[in-house]
């Protein structure tokens, strides 16, 4: 695969996937206890396809740059899998119609995601491995010479498997050992040594040198690509939104700002509150009911204003652990607090007490996964004294989090231990994918049925 085919390495992605997923749907055929004709099965397979294909251009599946991480791949991958047997099995509800066993049809999903796993992630390595033999590649300059240039050209020269071959730079001010040229040299240079990308850095070329070069790569098919220097803000992606024909760096873009990944978390949110709710509550909540009102007076459920996404307050529901007191929305609670019942610290130790907030989450006040909502004097408190503490609300609120999975539960007696959590917390907001909302229920489960040290 030389320079000028990488194209194709995309369509040869697009068709493995859909020969895996296809050859996958006629072994469910096979296996599957009814008989289909031939002319059903052609069109239920064109119509697998297509809804691939449709999905995969919604989540950009197919739209990767060369420095990728594997890992955004196969989340991508996941996304697109999830997406893809919700459209198809709402096909399946709408008409009232079952075409295959609900065991075998989860069977196929979880055996095409391994399958297809195996694929894209091989296909991947071989990709990097074929360009770090020298092949695949892209010729690239660089025009402006200074720090963030020299960090560039260092992650070009570490990183040959992405595929760049570093020709040097160009720039008015220096003569140094890379430098081969002033600025109005890079056109010849560009022609004559078949340049595939030119990188502009901002700070070190003018505007007008700057239209002129994109022009120029416009007409001699070379990309050019604008380097700003963000390094010492802190932020996850950059969005470009155009006013008219002005553009504007968006640099506090969140994966949660996107409607697709909305819609996951909020679907999966509603499926998993509706689980808990009806499998465990139900009968739960009456046995659970009549213990703490046998061992003090006042209601089954405790009810407190907590600060949710956009600091915006709502009521969070809890089954009630204390006697009833007037220091409950201000004060912690602590290890022996006195004011814990003996139903209180079981319920405490073993997180019960938690489980109505999954009525707040189908209500869309709260999430299954997302940052801990705290007492609105505590957000006060808190937002004055822990720097960007307040970017965890960006986000809804959720039932368990990433700082709770890593052990940041409970009381925080120093504001070091809020910065940290609140660190956590905003790694959460700026990383998230439906992946790592598992990840995170997995290790709370895990740290449930360990014991929590913190939980009382």
């Amino acid at each position: 695969m030389s320079k000028r085919y990488s194209k194709y390495g995309l369509y040869i992605v697009l068709i493995g996937d859909l020969l895996i997923l296809l050859s996958t749907f006629w072994l469910l055929f096979v296996i599957a206890p009814a008989a289909y004709d031939l002319q059903f099965k052609l069109l239920f397979s064109t119509f697998v396809a297509i809804n691939w294909v449709t999905l995969s251009k919604i989540t950009n599946l197919y739209s990767v740059s060369r420095t990728v991480r594997v890992s955004q791949l196969l989340r991508k991958t996941l996304e697109t899998t999830f997406l893809h047997f919700l459209v198809t099995n709402s096909f399946f509800v709408f008409f009232d119609y079952e075409i295959f066993p609900i065991q075998k049809y989860l069977l196929f999903y979880a055996f095409f995601v391994l399958v297809i796993f195996g694929f894209r992630t091989s296909f991947a390595y071989f990709l990097r491995l074929y360009r770090k033999q020298g092949f695949n590649y892209r010729n690239v300059v660089v025009i402006g010479y200074g720090e963030v240039t020299k960090e560039l050209e260092v992650f070009f020269r570490a990183h040959p498997e992405h595929g760049y071959k570093f020709q040097g730079y160009f720039d008015n001010l220096n003569n140094e050992r890379n430098v081969l040229g002033k600025v109005k040299d890079i056109y010849n240079y560009a022609k004559s040594n078949k340049i595939d990308e030119i990188y502009c850095c901002l700070p070190y070329v003018r505007y007008t040198q700057i239209k002129n070069i994109i022009e120029f790569g416009e007409d001699n098919f070379i990309k050019v690509k604008l380097i700003a220097d963000f390094r010492g803000f802190s932020f996850k992606g950059v969005d470009i939104q155009r006013f008219d024909h002005i553009p504007v760096l968006n640099i506090t873009k969140l994966p949660l700002d996107h409607w697709l990944n909305v819609s996951i978390k909020r679907s999966f949110d509603i499926l998993f509150s509706l689980i808990v709710i009806v499998g465990i509550l139900s009968w739960l909540t009456p046995l659970l009911a009549f213990l703490i009102k046998l061992e003090s007076k006042g209601p089954v459920f405790f009810k407190q204003k907590r600060t949710g996404k956009g600091n915006n307050s709502f009521n969070c529901w809890k089954f009630r652990s204390m006697t009833i007191n007037k220091d409950s929305d201000h004060v912690q609670a602590t290890k022996n607090d006195m004011r814990i019942t003996r139903i209180g610290q079981f319920i405490r130790k073993t997180s019960l007490d938690e489980l109505p907030q999954f009525y707040n989450v189908l209500l869309g006040d709260m999430s299954v996964v997302g940052p801990r909502p705290h007492m609105l004097v505590h957000t006060e408190k808190y937002s004055k004294l822990v720097q960007k503490f307040m970017s965890r609300h960006f986000v809804k609120p959720g039932i368990t989090g990433l700082a709770q999975a890593k052990g940041y539960r409970g009381e925080t007696k120093t504001v070091m231990a809020m910065q940290n959590r609140v660190k956590l917390d905003r790694f959460y907001v700026e990383n998230w994918s439906f992946i790592f909302d598992l990840k995170i229920i997995f290790l709370t489960v895990s740290t449930m049925i360990k014991g929590d040290d913190q939980a009382f």
